[in-house]
């Protein structure tokens, strides 16, 4: 199983072991959730999922200090943008599954769709136009392109900050996953 999202999928190893002990976003996903960050591999590895910022049952804020996703929307972890607003961050996958693999989040913490109120449409909205943009600035619309939002555990979703993936520059293929 191929990790397929920044920070959810971790290879299993002894703790501390971590090959990019140094780095920003190897520090923030030990610090989230006492977990190290995944290490690129050629072979297959047994993963374990790793909740980061996962779904804590109180009233969603603007961020929350423990998700990695609110740490990079607000600068204080680094990230490859492509676009920044004041409601949304679009940044590059760090593993990317399509040779365009852009993740597009809101700034306002929200854990996974499951949370969403009645009044967070313009948040939704917001991440689906902003994901047609970046479509066509990369190229994307001709061949076409996939947007996937994963909503809990079962889903797929272990990094609890809802995001939108922006896969595109392959053939994709059905049913998913």
């Amino acid at each position: 199983m191929a990790p397929r999202d920044q920070g959810r999928l971790i290879p299993s190893r002894p703790a501390g072991s971590s090959q990019r002990e140094g780095s920003p976003v190897g520090i923030a996903a030990r610090r989230c959730r006492g977990h190290d960050p995944p290490i690129p591999s050629s072979r297959p590895q047994q993963h374990v999922a790793v909740p980061c910022g996962i779904a804590k049952k109180k009233e969603c804020t603007v961020s929350d200090s423990d998700c990695l996703f609110c740490r990079i929307a607000s600068g204080e972890i680094p990230a490859d943008l492509v676009r920044s607003d004041p409601d949304a961050v679009a940044f590059r996958d760090i593993n990317p599954q399509a040779p365009t693999h852009i993740l597009i989040i809101p700034r306002k913490h929200i854990p996974s769709v499951a949370d969403l109120n009645d009044g967070d449409s313009d948040v939704m909205g917001t991440l689906f136009l902003m994901a047609r943009d970046l479509a066509r600035e990369e190229g994307l619309t001709e061949n076409g392109y996939r947007m996937v939002v994963n909503a809990g555990a079962d889903a797929g979703q272990t990094v609890f900050h809802i995001h939108l993936h922006l896969l595109g520059g392959r053939g994709m293929g059905w049913p998913p996953g």
